[in-house]
C-alpha cells in the first residue's frame, strides 16, 4: 500500500528527466508521501539525456547534486551484482530491477512499462506503475498533503514563475493528465 516513506520505489530515468514530472515526484518524497530510490546507473542515463538535451555541464551537476543532497539516502549501493541473473524484454534495464530488489522498492515508476512485464516482477513483490498512476495514487492516499506538496512546489518554482494552473497545464503536457486533473479538483 502506498501511504507514507515506508513505501519506497525506483524512480526510472524517464520519469526524472521531464522537469516537471521530477519536480512533483521530488516534492511529494519531500513531503515523505514516499521514499524515492534510484542507482547511479539511473542518473548516468539522466545525465547523458540533459547532455543530449544541450543542458550545460554545470547546470548537469548542479541538478544531480542537488537531488542526491535532497534525498542522501536514495541512492541505492550494490545492487550491480543482482544484474546478470535477471532477465527483461530489454536488457539495458535489468540495473532498475535490481536496484529494486536490494532496496526493498514496492514499485518501479517508470513510462517503459512494456520494458518491466508484470510476470517477472511479481517474482520479487515489485509492480511498476507509470508516473501518474504512481502520482494519482499518492494522491488518492493523502490529499491534503498532496495538495500541499503541489502548493509548494508552485510557490518555489522560478524561471519562468508561473502559476499553479500553469503548473497544472504543464504537468498536462509532459503525461500526467489525471494527476494534473485530480489536483485541479483539489484546489
Amino acid at each position: 500500500m502506498i501511504h507514507s516513506v515506508k513505501f519506497t520505489c525506483v524512480l526510472d530515468t524517464n520519469v526524472i528527466y521531464p522537469l516537471e514530472v521530477r519536480d512533483l515526484l521530488f516534492w511529494f518524497a519531500h513531503y515523505e508521501l514516499y521514499t524515492p530510490k534510484w542507482s547511479s546507473e539511473i542518473f548516468d542515463e539522466w545525465k547523458k539525456v540533459m547532455e543530449r538535451k544541450g543542458l550545460p555541464h554545470a547546470e548537469i551537476a548542479k541538478r544531480i547534486e542537488k537531488a542526491n543532497k535532497a534525498f542522501p539516502d536514495a541512492l541505492v549501493r550494490n545492487y550491480e551484482s543482482l544484474i546478470a541473473s535477471l532477465h527483461l524484454p530489454d536488457e539495458r534495464d535489468c540495473h532498475v530491477l535490481a536496484a529494486a530488489i536490494k532496496t526493498n522498492a514496492q514499485v518501479i515508476v517508470t513510462n517503459n512499462l512494456k520494458d518491466f512485464p508484470p510476470e517477472i516482477l511479481e517474482q520479487y513483490g515489485i509492480t511498476a506503475k507509470n508516473a501518474d498512476d504512481f502520482l494519482t495514487d499518492i494522491i488518492d492516499l493523502n490529499h491534503e498533503m498532496a495538495l500541499e506538496a503541489f502548493q509548494k512546489m508552485v510557490l518555489n518554482r522560478k524561471n519562468p514563475e508561473l502559476d499553479q494552473y500553469q503548473v497544472l497545464d504543464a504537468l498536462r503536457k509532459n503525461g500526467l493528465i489525471e494527476t494534473a486533473n485530480y489536483l485541479h479538483a483539489l484546489l
